[in-house]
């Protein structure tokens, strides 16, 4: 069942989306060469906390960690470690915040020091194409047309998009219908209507589409260890438009690549 939020109960999803924004703001200013991962969680877990709100992350189906962390290969739910990040590698903060009743997620990729320029395409295609995705995202859509927009964007470059993990709806719980894939056709799925909030999140792979859990439970990689990117907004679909409730620019303002 899709539940359809109200305008107030939106702006309560803003405010939640505010709060992340300014976390994984206060996270950038500490993604750097020799700075262990867990670190950057316990910063992340501080800010929530000290703004009256709560990690959506931590303890859901029993993750130990404020921010999931994705270093490399690693597409997603990546544990916080004593990990110290190198030159040349990728890593992928992921952060909910659950304040007022509703929760808000998003996510960006961040590269440390010198990275390849292949890989630096890699995170522009995938950043590029969250925003070709939100585009899509309005009244009157359905849900594949999101996911299209993103797989032939990045296909045409020649990546491939994850199958197997999607985007979601989110609100009073951290992961709500619809399902939101990367990959789809145009004019399939749910019908996007005025209410609906939802996280929409490329997770795109260098090489092959292919994914292996690891024996956590939770780390997911390709299967191939090559890199994977992923971005990640929480939007709101209204009958006139769509508003981005989550932001980067907290980000973007510590961290240039």
């Amino acid at each position: 069942m899709i539940h359809y939020k109200t305008s107030e109960e939106v702006k309560l999803i803003k405010e939640s989306a505010d709060i992340l924004a300014k976390a994984h703001g206060e996270v950038a200013k500490y993604v750097k060469e020799g700075v262990k991962t867990s670190f950057l969680d316990k910063i992340a877990e501080e800010y929530i906390r000290d703004n009256k709100a709560v990690p959506s992350f931590k303890g859901y189906n029993g993750f130990p960690s404020s921010l999931c962390i994705s270093v490399n290969e690693v597409v997603v739910h990546g544990f916080p470690s004593d990990y110290e990040l190198k030159d040349g590698d990728i890593i992928s903060v992921d952060c909910g915040v659950f304040h007022q009743g509703f929760h808000s997620d998003s996510a960006y990729t961040y590269p440390i020091g010198e990275v390849s320029p292949a890989i630096i395409e890699l995170l522009k295609a995938t950043k590029d194409s969250l925003y070709l995705g939100i585009e899509q995202a309005k009244f009157g859509n359905r849900v594949g047309d999101i996911g299209n927009a993103i797989q032939k964007y990045v296909e045409a470059k020649g990546y491939t998009v994850v199958r197997e993990l999607v985007g979601h709806g989110l609100g009073k719980s951290l992961h709500e219908s619809p399902e939101v894939p990367n990959y789809g056709k145009k004019g399939s799925g749910p019908l996007l209507k005025s209410g609906m909030v939802i996280a929409i999140e490329p997770m795109v792979n260098l090489g092959s589409r292919n994914i292996v859990q690891e024996r956590d439970g939770w780390t997911i990689r390709t299967a191939d260890r090559k890199a994977s990117a992923h971005y990640e907004h929480t939007v709101a679909i209204f009958e006139d438009r769509t508003e981005v409730l989550t932001t980067h620019k907290y980000i973007e303002e510590n961290f240039k690549f």
